[in-house]
């Protein structure tokens, strides 16, 4: 990355860029001509008392002293080269909430607080879009309370690593001393090739709702009462894949060697619970239940298409590198109970 002008190095970031994305370099072992340098991207989110804090496009937040620059600059709110679709992280972030819509809402400001007794944090979470109406102390003392009402922890979702994203708020909550608890990516691509794929989509079977046995190879409840399936069922266009398991193949007797599901909405098609059988698994059956979808989704009039992976899960990350998934931001949830 390039500091200089006229060949000196610059520092020409100031505490009035708060708020913007920056771009610093920091001397990390100074003197005797075996200097070291470390350089940082990220939004700047604060200057307090001569020191910086940048939030990452990860979340990962950096403290550096001002003293320590030798180098930074203002750069610009997103990369210039763009991978998959053009998309905004808001129509990201309300594509998604239509995809997990919560059986109870409430508005405060442009936060929409989200309670679906405990299942899924997506639909158990304040969704911070905008001005809550209230200082941050007290909205998130009235998200605390909301869901203290309903025996729920209380989470806010906060996003970074994207024009328009959340790095402000991150770094507030941080401030407050609470820490994420989950992180994932959103991750987009065009769905025409996702479609294309050469896979054996034959033992696929859609279906517009999900039936007990789709749900016992979900797993992700303890009991699938009203609450998951209204969850489940909730969006534009929702669509369920299952691959039956085979007489005398390993796994569970009765219940899916693959599952996934898909919300069309406009352009966009969501996929996402795709789970295989541990006993299944590199057979390309993952594949197959996506590629599946995927047709469906082109034929209903979508062209791109998102995800959303817990950054821990390599093995959900490598798949989706795969078959061509970029990440367009990242989310984290913070327990503020």
């Amino acid at each position: 990355m390039e500091f200089t002008a006229g060949g000196r190095l610059e520092v020409r970031v100031t505490a009035a860029d708060v708020g913007k994305r920056v771009s610093v370099r920091k001397m990390t072992r100074p003197g005797g001509g075996g200097e070291k340098f470390s350089d940082t991207i990220g939004v700047l989110t604060s200057w307090d008392d001569g020191v910086l804090h940048i939030t990452c496009r990860d979340g990962r937040s950096v403290r550096i002293p001002a003293a320590d620059l030798v180098a930074g600059k203002v750069v610009p709110a997103a990369p210039a080269r763009r991978r998959g679709p053009a998309a905004t992280f808001e129509e990201l972030a309300r594509a998604g909430a239509r995809a997990w819509q919560p059986v109870e809402s409430e508005t405060l400001g442009g936060w929409t607080l989200r309670a679906s007794s405990g299942f899924t944090r997506r639909a158990n979470s304040a969704l911070a879009l905008g001005d809550p109406g209230l200082p941050l102390d007290e909205a998130l003392e009235r998200v605390r309370r909301w869901y203290e009402e309903r025996g729920l922890p209380a989470y806010v979702q906060a996003a970074t690593g994207a024009e328009g994203t959340q790095e402000l708020l991150y770094a507030e909550l941080e401030r407050r001393g609470l820490r994420p608890e989950v992180s994932a990516e959103t991750r987009i691509a065009a769905l025409a090739p996702l479609g294309d794929r050469d896979a054996d989509v034959s033992a696929v079977r859609l279906d517009r709702h999900c039936d007990e046995a789709w749900l016992r190879r979900y797993q992700r409840f303890s009991v699938p009462g009203p609450h998951v399936l209204h969850v489940l069922g909730s969006g534009p266009s929702v669509w369920f894949a299952s691959v039956p398991g085979e007489a005398g193949a390993p796994g569970e007797a009765g219940v899916p060697a693959a599952i996934g599901r898909c919300v069309i909405d406009g352009r966009w098609a969501g996929f996402m619970a795709v789970e295989v059988d541990p006993a299944r698994r590199r057979e390309g059956l993952a594949t197959a239940v996506m590629t599946a979808l995927a047709r469906r989704a082109l034929e209903e009039g979508a062209s791109a298409a998102w995800l959303q992976v817990e950054s821990e899960n390599d093995g959900a990350r490598a798949l989706y590198d795969a078959l061509g998934f970029t990440v367009h931001h990242r989310y984290h949830h913070f327990r503020t109970s």
